[in-house]
């Protein structure tokens, strides 16, 4: 990337509003969004709106698509990672940045990025994920699961639910995280912890130096429910799950520097799931 493309990116992001508008859509991932809907998550009035946009194409931030009659802008993501790319380029005299891929996974051709998913008792949340995301991300990404203090047997209603969605759940299980961190475990790439009492328990050393990142969800096993209003907090959290995983597994991580992926799960944590 030239110096007069950074100075225009960094330019164009020298506005509040501008920056909150791309903040925006690096959060909604390569899918993109209306313009219609960011002017109303931002509360912008359209010629307004309609500036910034154009302030932000012209600078590569952001691309467009026609979709129908909308018209869907994305974060270009191949800008930004080289806006930093170039930020950090002589970092420390080049000690402190090493140019080495983003994760251990890329160090051998054809090899899967593994995921680890951790719930305190994987019985529900981490299951669904490590299914959801041997689905989405097959060929590319090879998920698993565990807990700290694993109940032993994957909650019924979480069977039901995968069942439902044409999952095969016989040879899911409940394991407890140490089966990961022995020295012949698989190496992990990422480990996603998905309650907050995982998330605050100290964790064994993984092996292949994971980047971790909290993505917090409720427990549909603890809600206060009985018959169907029980099977729906779960169906809600799968799908709440699933959606975060299908904007992960289009990423193209290996593209992205290790600092610059690591702020792109963490933020990608943080997104409102689907109700």
């Amino acid at each position: 990337m030239t110096k007069t493309n950074v100075v225009a990116a960094l330019g164009a992001l020298a506005q509040q509003t501008r920056l909150d508008i791309l903040r925006l859509l690096v959060e909604r991932g390569p899918q993109g969004m209306p313009a219609g809907e960011i002017g109303a998550r931002l509360k912008l009035p359209s010629p307004t709106l309609s500036f910034h946009l154009n302030q932000l194409r012209h600078s590569g931030l952001v691309t467009s698509r026609r979709q129908s009659r909308l018209v869907i802008y994305s974060a270009k993501f191949r800008t930004i990672n080289g806006v930093v790319e170039f930020l950090t380029e002589n970092c420390c005299a080049g000690q402190a940045r090493s140019s080495a891929p983003a994760t251990s996974a890329s160090a051998g051709p054809g090899r899967e990025f593994n995921v680890l998913f951790l719930c305190t008792h994987n019985s529900a949340r981490s299951i669904m994920a490590e299914c959801a995301m041997n689905r989405w991300g097959g060929g590319k990404f090879r998920a698993f699961s565990a807990g700290s203090k694993p109940r032993g047997a994957v909650h019924p209603i979480t069977l039901e639910v995968l069942e439902e969605f044409d999952y095969a759940t016989g040879e899911l299980r409940s394991k407890d995280w140490n089966e990961f961190a022995r020295p012949d475990g698989p190496p992990l790439d990422f480990v996603f912890t998905l309650c907050d009492r995982a998330a605050a328990e100290i964790c064994p050393t993984w092996p292949g130096q994971p980047i971790r990142a909290h993505w917090g969800i409720e427990d549909p096993v603890a809600m206060v429910a009985t018959g169907a209003a029980r099977r729906k907090a779960f169906v809600k959290v799968y799908a709440g799950l699933e959606q975060r995983i299908r904007i992960f597994t289009a990423v193209p991580i290996e593209t992205l520097e290790r600092f610059a992926l690591e702020r792109w799960v963490t933020e990608l944590g943080k997104l409102n799931l689907a109700a």
